[in-house]
This record gives structure tokens, sequence and C-alpha cells, in this order.
């Protein structure tokens, strides 16, 4: 199998950039590993403290320190609907660990926010950072020492990226990410939108709002729209974190029990004491970010990842520019459509053939470095089975069918829905933004219009309720950078840009704030950076100037005489307001620290 020529020269790009920083990781893991297994090292003190709550033959395991011992690590709570099954994996994990002859422990717990229930909200300002506290939290459960592989029980937007993150600090420890699967289907992600549309239009009350959305989100289980956390579902499954097909297996199956089972019998094999030792740090090389970014343009998957990814990179020492997306991106087909890319919910998605069924395909024409490590062993070939039960109950794996089961949903490489990738790179003279473009109409993808100048969502909102959004527009949004409120996602805004986008209007979006990973329709250039806090070039935008965005070029650019562009001064704004209440006070350090959004906007 040759290697696309493309995916071999960023892969290198890559890995020049990264030589210094990775192996510098690398040293560290390796001595780490040289150490030896850490539990055996402890002083009796510690050690006795380590077992103190456990029963008499978990602490025979532990006392002997040659029985190997999982270290489990959950985003376990009960409002989010994803992480409410995970309520029952400890005992499950800890079972199947002694009948295996090792021990499990819980190590500690991660801060697991709905994005979902904040959306337009105070607490959304607190959503990206989470993702770098989940990080310090996961190294503060690993930090005990007491474990020779780990388990990761985490689904949702800054979960996953917080603990590849946080396991990345530990990349000596043999770990695999344990999913828990998307509710079973609801209301069309199309109604549940079209009743959003009509109630900002005031054509629909609150009550029937709020029973649209309770029959789209009505179960334990992910979202089913392909946003961020089922995004990052795919991406560990790419980057060979996850057992082949385990992504979208329903929860509280029998199935998804014997998924999870399996895991804990992989890890001990994988583990420190196990014949096939494979640490984190190990895995996640180049060629595992590369094979994530070609998972996420194959799939159009969410533009929250191009700041996520960019983040868990850096973790492992490794260094990713949006320049790395946009190449990859060109010799990337998109080959899924599932919501908001489509009409299909990621159950749909799963049923045509899922994630086996597209690294098939890139793989079968070299878009896939197929020698890449995981955990399941077998390179990426491995990760092309599909996971099911046998008559007997026993966990088997097939080969994924040739064909999709539905072509509206999945299509092979030959057929693909757009020749390149759902994300796109925008430059210009109003900086570097993203924009996923495989969510909106091809008709849309160039906008030229006057710009209507914002500060907030709310202040669209009220413009939107007021009728003063009339005529062609870009909505320009400001001040929602990372350094400015914590970089909220602004999904409130797609109602009414969606109105009066179905109205006739041409209108688009240009923010240095998020889009919910389930943004899509109207054309949206985001993460903007330098984001208007440092003075970009977004802050010297008025009402009235000429943008045009252009998605086919991959342009973002104010049409001004550059003489008198060249003398604006930066608007500046009182962000007060944005520092205090819901916690955001506590935040100020992150604000502070905080890098660009093409950095990965991370304060770690």
């Amino acid at each position: 199998m040759i290697l696309n020529a493309r995916i071999g020269e960023v892969t290198e790009r890559i890995r020049l950039r990264s030589r210094d920083g990775r192996a510098r990781y690398l040293e560290h893991m390796t001595a780490e590993i040289e150490r030896g297994p850490t539990r055996a090292r402890l002083g009796c003190a510690n050690l006795a403290h380590g077992f103190a709550a456990c029963g008499p033959e978990a602490k025979h395991r532990l006392a002997a320190t040659d029985a190997p011992n999982v270290g489990i690590v959950t985003a376990y709570n009960d409002m989010l609907s994803a992480h409410r099954p995970y309520e029952r994996y400890p005992a499950l994990i800890r079972a199947e660990a002694e009948r295996r002859g090792a021990t499990a422990q819980v190590a500690g717990g991660v801060p697991a926010m709905c994005d979902g229930v904040t959306q337009g909200e105070p607490g959304m300002e607190l959503s990206l950072f989470s993702r770098d506290v989940i990080a310090m939290a996961t190294g503060v459960a690993l930090s005990h020492r007491m474990f020779d592989g780990a388990l990761m029980l985490g689904i949702c937007d800054k979960i996953v990226p917080g603990l590849v993150i946080g396991a990345l600090a530990f990349g000596h420890l043999p770990t695999i990410f344990v999913p828990s699967g998307p509710m079973p289907s609801g209301l069309s992600n199309g109604e549940k939108n079209r009743v959003r549309q009509l109630y900002a239009e005031g054509k629909a009350t609150k009550a029937e709002l709020l029973e649209a959305e309770s029959k789209s989100y009505h179960a334990p289980g992910t979202c089913t729209f392909y946003g961020t956390a089922n995004t990052n579902q795919m991406l560990m499954e790419f980057m060979g974190l996850h057992l082949p097909g385990a992504s979208f297996v329903s929860p509280d199956t029998a199935l998804r029990d014997a998924l999870t089972r399996a895991a804990v019998g992989r890890v001990l094999e994988i583990g420190s004491r196990g014949e096939a030792f494979t640490p984190i740090g190990a895995v996640l090389d180049e060629r595992a970010f590369v094979d994530g970014i070609v998972g996420l343009m194959a799939t159009g998957g969410s533009t929250n990842h191009t700041l996520h990814l960019v983040a868990m990179a850096r973790a492992a020492g490794i260094a990713l520019t949006w320049d790395d997306f946009a190449d990859l991106s060109a010799v990337t087909p998109l080959l899924a459509r599932a919501y908001p890319n489509g009409a299909a919910d990621v159950n749909a998605f799963r049923d045509a053939g899922g994630v086996p069924f597209v690294i098939r395909e890139l793989l079968a024409d070299g878009l896939l470095h197929a020698d890449a490590a995981t955990v399941w062993g077998g390179g990426l070939a491995a990760q092309t089975e599909v996971p099911s039960l046998d008559e007997a109950g026993n966990l088997i794996f097939t080969p994924v069918d040739r064909r999709s089961a539905d072509t509206t949903v999945l299509r092979p490489l030959a057929e693909p829905f757009e020749a390149t990738g759902g994300l796109e790179l925008l430059t210009g003279n109003l900086g570097r933004a993203v924009i996923k473009s495989s969510a909106v109409r091809p008709d849309r993808r160039v906008i030229e219009a006057p710009a209507r100048v914002f500060a907030s969502q709310e202040e669209v909102r009220r413009a939107f309720e007021a009728g003063e959004l009339t005529g062609d527009f870009v909505a320009v949004v400001r001040f929602q950078g990372p350094k400015a409120n914590g970089m909220p996602e602004l999904h409130k805004l797609t109602p009414p840009l969606g109105v009066l986008q179905d109205r006739g209007q041409k209108v688009a979006l240009v923010t240095d704030g998020r889009m919910s990973g389930a943004s899509g329709k109207v054309p949206a250039a985001i993460h903007l950076t330098p984001e208007a806090v440092d003075g970009g070039p977004i802050a010297r935008l008025r009402d009235g100037d000429l943008v045009r965005l252009d998605a086919v070029a991959g342009r973002l650019e104010v049409l001004v005489d550059p003489a008198e562009w060249a003398t604006r001064a930066p608007a500046t704004a009182d962000l007060s307001a944005n520092q205090w209440g819901v916690g955001r006070n506590l935040f100020a350090t992150f604000r502070h620290a905080v890098g660009s959004a093409e950095e990965g906007a991370s304060s770690l």
C-alpha cells in the first residue's frame, strides 16, 4: 500500500517541525518506562494508603506488587446524557480485571460540563477552559503512581481532548479510551431546527420548542448529531485509542458491555507488565495526528478540533498548524454526510458502515498511515472490523461490509460527496480563520456584503428581534476569543441567521469566537486570529465595511482602501461583565495565560 504523496509530505513536515519537542517528550517517556512499574517503588505507608479501601483479595494482589493494576479516570455524572451510562462501568471493569487476576481502581474523576445546557449562558465562557481543567484533573488522578495502565471514560466536547492531554503527561502508561455510545434516534435534527427557527420568528411557543428539544434529546447516550462529542469518538478510532468499531455502539447493551470488558483485557495485555506493551505516548505520534485530521476531513467533523487536535498534539511534543489541516483537506474526499452536513444522524452513519468503512476506504487509496500503532494491534487495517456477539454471546470482530448500506449517508472513495474535506482555512487581511464548508450549500460559500458589527451574540439577537437585520450583511461578532471571555460557542446565532438566509438574504458570520460543532448552514468564518482583544484586524472593522468571505478560494478580506485601513485604530470593549458570576472569576488566570486559537487556545 503506497502512502499518498501529500499525506507523506505533510507528515514529514510535521515531524521535522516537531523534532526537538517530540524528542524531549520521548526522552521523558522513556525515562519513566526504564524506571519500571511505579507501584513497586512506593513506600509501605504510601502503598497501604493506596489499597486501604480495597477488599481482601485486591489488597493481596496490590501488596504483592506483581499483579497489574488498572487506573480508571471517569467523567461520569448523571446530568450529561452521554456520561450517565458510565455510572456502572467501574464495577464492570473491576470485576473483569479481577477475573483476569488483576485489579482496577477509580483513580479519579474529572469535570464534565454539557455545552447543550450552557449554550447562550454565562457558563459557556468556562467551557473551553474546562478542557485544561480536565487535563490537570487527569494528571492529579494518575499522579498516585499506582497503575500499570489506564482506561479513560469520557465522551463529550472538551472531555476527550482534556483526557488525552492529561494522559499524554503519563505517556509511559498504556491507555485505552472507553466510549458509551449514542442515544437512540429521536426527533430528527432537521425537524428540531425547524421548530427552533419558528420559535426565533415568534411562530412557535416555548412549550412547543421544549417539546421538540425533549423529543430530540431524550435518553442516555450522546446527542445523535455529528458534533464535537461524536467527532471525538471518530478520532479515537482513527488515532488508535479505541477498540475497532467501538464508537457508536448503543449504551446499556450486551455488545457495549462486551466491548468494555474487552478493553479491560486489552489494556492488561498492552500494560507495563504485558507482552504487547504499548504506551499512549508511542501511539500518538505524527502519523496518528495526521490520520485524525484526515478522518476529520473525510467525515465533515467538528470545527472545534482545529483547536483540540493542536492542543492534544502539543502535549505529545508535536506542532500542528492550520496549514497542515488545509493541505490534508485538499487531498481528502468527503465520504460522509451526517447532520449538520446532511439529514442523517450518527446511528444512521453507524448502520451504513460507520468509522470502519471510512478507514477502509481511505486506507485503500493511501490516505492513512497503515503502519500507525493502535492499542488493538495490527495497524489501522484492524480498525476496519466491526464488533458483534456470536450465538454464544462472545465478542467477535468481522470485516466491515465492502458496500455502504446507505449511500445518502456514506459513500465509497470512488463516489465521494465532495472531492475535498469538510473544513477549510481562510486567510486574508482580516487574519486566519476556519470554516465548515461541508455544511454550507455551494451557492452560499462566497458572500460579499457590508459588515454589521456586534460585541456579543445577545446584540445580534436583539437586532434580529427588532427587525433591524435587513438586506445582505456579514455579522461580525468580536471580543469572543479565548483571552476576551474564554471563547464561548455562539450556537444561539444559528436560528436567527438561518431564518434570514431562508428569507433570501445573503448572510455570513465572522467571529473570533467558536460555533458549536453542530453548527452549519450559514457560512461562518470562526476562530479568527489574532482576536479582537489583541488588536487583531477584526477590531478595526466598522459597520458598512465590505467584507468578502470566499470559502472556495480560501480568502477572508475586508475591501477597504489600504491607506485608510492602515490608519484605523482598533476598537476596545468593556469586558468586566465577563469576569464575574457563574465561576468566571475563578478562570481569570486561564484568560491571562491562554494562547491563540491557532495554537490550540490552551493555557497549559
